[in-house]
């Protein structure tokens, strides 16, 4: 739990605010931006909600944090912002919020769908949120995005018997026992909603996942950087190969999706035209060339 006496000198007075152990995953700021902002190596309350809708988004923000940074003076009802999750974010897409600290505050997504669920990389195993999963229809597969996102992904399968898929160039000794290992640089589909697409650099393994050609779940090969305004990576926090990790970026420039959702990092929605600009932009500022 946060502590009022490592409360962060740099937030806002009152209520809300974010204590020394942050680690600057960024979550919170997404989740609520009206009322938190990155300061320097941590996130803090910039302004304290100022009603009944931004109050639950800072609670939202305060569930979700990995390492449970995020605190109040007051006591709050926290049922409401425990139910919000999986949030609905377009279709059958949801955002699972309850980030792990395993993963270092990595977004997790769930896809409700009749084929089966699908949940992208591993959230905390928190049993409100389980139990929300378990009345959307459990969990068919869970796929892995690349080796650092895995957390809780054991407790998952323990609870729903879902297939785990990890590419094999990213299987440790914490995945060893995952049920479908992908091989090759090749796409591979799961069937004909789901793609599955290596795009190594960032791990050697690492894989995005693109869901009816709106939805691309790129883990931690690319994002979107709000303060930069464009698609973006980078080569500090490329954990393999950054020439590599360039050209997987310019290689995605075949695929065509309006939903940008990173592990790490904003989401973004744009028109397909716009986001294709977008990722042109950034292949040629990283220089990214497809080999």
């Amino acid at each position: 739990m946060a502590a009022e006496a490592k409360r962060l000198a740099r937030n806002a007075a009152g209520d809300f605010y974010v204590d020394s152990t942050c680690i600057d995953c960024g979550a919170c700021c997404w989740i609520a931006p009206e009322t938190f902002a990155p300061a320097g190596n941590a996130s803090v309350v910039q302004r304290q909600p100022k009603d009944a809708r931004e109050t639950l988004r800072a609670e939202m923000a305060l569930v979700a944090c990995p390492v449970a940074a995020i605190g109040t003076r007051a006591r709050h009802d926290l049922k409401p912002a425990r139910a919000a999750f999986p949030e609905p974010v377009e279709g059958e897409v949801h955002y699972c919020g309850y980030h792990a600290a395993a993963s270092y505050g990595a977004s997790s997504y769930l896809i409700v769908r009749p084929q089966g669920n699908i949940l992208v990389d591993s959230p905390r195993y928190a049993t409100a949120l389980v139990e929300r999963i378990a009345a959307l229809g459990g969990v068919n597969t869970m796929f892995l995005t690349h080796r650092d996102d895995v957390a809780d992904h054991r407790k998952f399968h323990a609870r729903f018997g879902c297939e785990r898929v990890l590419h094999r160039r990213d299987v440790t000794r914490a995945t060893e026992e995952v049920e479908r290992k992908l091989e090759g640089d090749t796409p591979i589909a799961l069937d004909d909603e789901v793609l599955f697409v290596p795009t190594p650099g960032h791990t050697a393994g690492s894989t995005s996942l693109l869901y009816r050609g709106r939805f691309l779940f790129s883990g931690d090969h690319l994002w979107w950087d709000s303060a930069l305004g464009a698609i973006d990576a980078e080569e500090g926090v490329c954990w393999y190969d950054w020439d590599l990790q360039r050209r997987s970026i310019a290689r995605l420039a075949q695929y065509r999706f309006d939903w940008l959702l990173p592990g790490h990092g904003e989401r973004r929605h744009l028109p397909q035209a716009e986001m294709a600009a977008e990722l042109a932009r950034t292949v040629a500022r990283l220089g990214a060339v497809d080999a």
